[in-house]
């Protein structure tokens, strides 16, 4: 019995995985998770990792077709930008 892709369970990968998938270093990807401006990601436990969907979403939202083409979206480089909301620490 053959698995179809729709039976598989959601595939999770770690820092240094979902970096190679994107082409990224695993610093780069863990500079955008520090300022928001990266995939969305899961903690179990103590780990990070991040779902192969989420990683190719995020990297759709900076599909072009030219260069004057703007896009669905944009991916943000990694550092921190004033427009974006961030967690604060209160207590």
């Amino acid at each position: 019995m053959s698995a179809t892709p729709t039976s598989l369970p959601p595939r999770y990968l770690r820092t240094p995985e979902a970096a190679r998938f994107l082409g990224l270093s695993g610093r780069t990807l863990e500079k955008h998770r520090t300022y928001g401006t990266g995939p969305a990601y899961r903690k179990l436990g103590g780990r990070v990792v991040y779902s192969v969907e989420d990683l190719q979403a995020w990297a759709n939202r900076g599909a072009k077709t030219s260069t004057s083409d703007p896009g669905a979206g944009t991916v943000l480089p990694a550092k921190r930008h004033e427009d974006i909301p961030r967690a604060t620490n209160r207590r």
